[in-house]
């Protein structure tokens, strides 16, 4: 029955024009998406006097073949292959689901993809706010794209941690060490019992801390702290900057026998991160999301970060910063395990608020907890996140009180704790830096 009616409102909704039959309307709700199409999930609010059919139609329209007018060139062929279809309408949540055809984009280009369904509708009068909560990818499409390189076995196998977590710290300050001292402090805290040591985002080439320097110096500390540990180092080389330059320093990181570089991925933009994939380097991709949450944050506006998340495991990224839900950062528990999930698990079951979502060849990718981490929130970070994770802590290791290489130590002890069972009082009673810690950062 509700086929027969929407087939009428379809017909309704269609009149003739110098010969074409042209169309008025994008709501189809008898529509059965094809295994094929993309689906999006939008949350829609609409203008004021408007109600929500007017604003999904609009969406599908400007997101697809239409525009605000009919058009003499929109022909019949157009029409019933490359449009949009509203298939899902929840009033009472302000939920739309639209399905868009494969063929309506060119598959290797993740840029244009993005542009036709997250492109111009945020702007539109038509909505209020408008908010990406998914993005369903067809096997299709995923199949085109290399994903992840190395991904979570891939860091497995590089540093030979098997059974536990990484851990990780960030250069502090971000940014005005100089590139000797930089090198020092990412010694200290290798040789403190962290498996990896990054730069932090906004650490570019600086006059006080030229990348070519930095590079040669950190790797040079990295190879003498892998042979006093005996333990394997990584180190997280920050090599945003225009794409020529990027490709340049990457060249250089694998000339000089690294295997990460880092890329602010969302400032670098997806025309980057895809290109830089298909380069060929054999380097690992580490994911920076600075600048997500001018896309992200605004909970009526915008696209979700787990979409984000998404679209970065197709493109290939390695590591991805997902969030705390303990730390500085925003986001709350379940928005943080619903992106570890999406970017970790093979197969997304489907629910009221995501679509399902099958991975296929794309392979796993290893959460980043980042954010204004310490000793004391190692648990739950692990609770929250499991095993396949860098708990990265950076004023959390460079502030205590007895240095650099004291809090590695104690982020290695509040790990090994956690591994053990053991709460971390207990376990701090015989481990005076982990104790120290917790006297500073618990409070």
């Amino acid at each position: 029955m509700d086929l027969l009616l929407n087939v009428c409102i379809l017909k309704s909704n269609l009149f003739k024009h110098r010969g074409y039959i042209v169309p008025m309307s994008y709501i189809e709700l008898g529509y059965v998406p094809k295994d094929s199409d993309l689906l999006v999930m939008f949350k829609v609010e609409p203008p004021t006097g408007r109600d929500l059919r007017y604003s999904a139609d609009k969406i599908a329209e400007e997101s697809s073949i239409g525009t605000w007018t009919e058009l003499k060139t929109l022909l019949p062929e157009i029409w019933n292959t490359l449009r949009a279809r509203v298939y899902e309408i929840d009033e009472r949540n302000g939920i739309v689901k639209i399905a868009y055809p494969l063929e309506l984009f060119e598959i290797e280009n993740m840029p244009a993809i993005l542009a036709s369904v997250a492109g111009n509708v945020f702007g539109m009068k038509s909505v209020e706010n408008l908010r990406i909560l998914d993005m369903k990818f067809p096997e299709d499409l995923i199949s085109a794209y290399p994903g992840p390189q190395y991904g979570v076995e891939g860091l497995r196998d590089i540093t030979g941690v098997y059974d536990r977590p990484f851990l990780g710290t960030i250069i502090k300050p971000k940014i005005g060490l100089p590139s000797e001292m930089h090198a020092k402090v990412a010694y200290e805290a290798w040789v403190g019992g962290l498996d990896i040591v990054k730069d932090d985002e906004n650490l570019a080439s600086q006059d006080f801390n030229p990348f070519e320097e930095r590079l040669a110096l950190t790797l040079e500390m990295r190879d003498r702290a892998q042979e006093e540990t005996g333990e394997k180092k990584i180190y997280l080389v920050n090599i945003t900057s225009p794409y020529n330059e990027m490709i340049r320093r990457a060249e250089l990181v694998e000339e000089m026998g690294n295997e990460f570089v880092m890329i602010d991925v969302v400032i670098a933009g997806f025309s980057a991160l895809q290109s830089f994939r298909r380069e060929g380097f054999k380097l690992a991709i580490h994911a920076h999301r600075a600048m997500h949450a001018a896309i992200t944050r605004n909970p009526k506006h915008g696209i979700n970060m787990r979409t984000l998340a998404k679209i970065y495991r197709i493109l290939g990224v390695d590591n991805l910063h997902i969030g705390t839900a303990v730390g500085k950062m925003e986001g709350s528990k379940g928005e943080v395990k619903d992106i570890c999930e999406e970017i970790q698990m093979k197969k997304v079951p489907q629910r009221e608020d995501r679509f399902e979502q099958i991975w296929g060849h794309v392979k796993p990718v290893v959460a980043v907890a980042s954010g204004g981490l310490h000793p004391g929130l190692v648990p739950a970070v692990v609770d929250i996140l499991g095993n396949n994770i860098v708990i990265q802590a950076g004023g959390g290791v460079h502030g205590h009180p007895d240095g650099t290489r004291k809090g590695a130590i104690a982020m290695r002890q509040a790990l090994e704790a956690k591994m053990q069972g053991i709460p971390l009082k207990e376990y701090a009673k015989e481990h005076e830096e982990l104790k120290k810690a917790l006297e500073k950062f618990s409070h």
